[in-house]
């Protein structure tokens, strides 16, 4: 089994709400309603694009956060959703969708790259598409999630790995700092401008990685 991490463009009701306000959805369909997290930003102006497109039946608020539960499924309101694109090629979305900055982030499963790539360029045909990640599954049992902190972490180098947890070590990422570049360099048998390269290249990596879930 593959999973893919698409990140798609469109001018749907949840893209536009997200496109340049900071704000972040996270949905779970129900084929009746869907269930919504909303946070950061301006949710005021999602809460009425929400209210606007497929009605709010409940909705929580806890300060800048809030949980809606709609009065109808986005997705049977859409000709083009992303489920019918993996529906065809025999491939399952792994929930939930998340929207942020004018475009939604797919977990899409499939049995072989090769229907992925398929479900990629019918996609492409319609949107501005990227793939953000891609991987094989080798295993899955009933205690582990297929996401796992493995499937997370970016592939550094071995020199990465060394200088970035050397750093970690001796305090370099405290408040305030207690160790320097030029000594974290020293421990690792480099010069100081080769740590802080190999220290930046690791830190670009981890936080490529984990910005998608934040």
């Amino acid at each position: 089994m593959y999973e893919v991490m698409f990140r798609v463009y469109g001018d749907g009701a949840y893209e536009t709400a997200t496109d340049g306000t900071g704000t972040r959805i996270e949905l779970w369909c129900n084929d009746h309603s869907d269930l919504l997290h909303v946070s950061g930003g301006e949710v005021g102006n999602v809460i009425e694009q929400v209210r606007n497109t497929v009605g709010i039946g409940e909705r929580l608020e806890n300060g800048d956060e809030q949980v809606l539960v709609t009065e109808e499924c986005l997705k049977a309101q859409l000709d083009n959703n992303v489920e019918r694109f993996l529906a065809n090629e025999g491939c399952l979305l792994v929930p939930p969708l998340k929207y942020a900055s004018g475009g939604k982030l797919v977990r899409a499963l499939g049995l072989s790259p090769d229907a992925l790539a398929r479900v990629y360029q019918s996609l492409a045909g319609q949107f501005d598409v990227t793939v953000e990640s891609k991987r094989e599954i080798s295993s899955v049992t009933p205690d582990a999630p297929l996401l796992t902190v493995d499937a997370m972490l970016p592939d550094l180098s071995p020199r990465q790995r060394e200088v970035f947890l050397m750093a970690y070590e001796q305090g370099y990422y405290e408040l305030p700092r207690e160790t320097t570049t030029a000594a974290v360099a020293e421990q690792v048998g480099v010069e100081r401008r080769t740590a802080e390269d190999h220290l930046r290249r690791a830190e670009k990596k981890l936080a490529e990685a984990l910005v998608e879930f934040l």
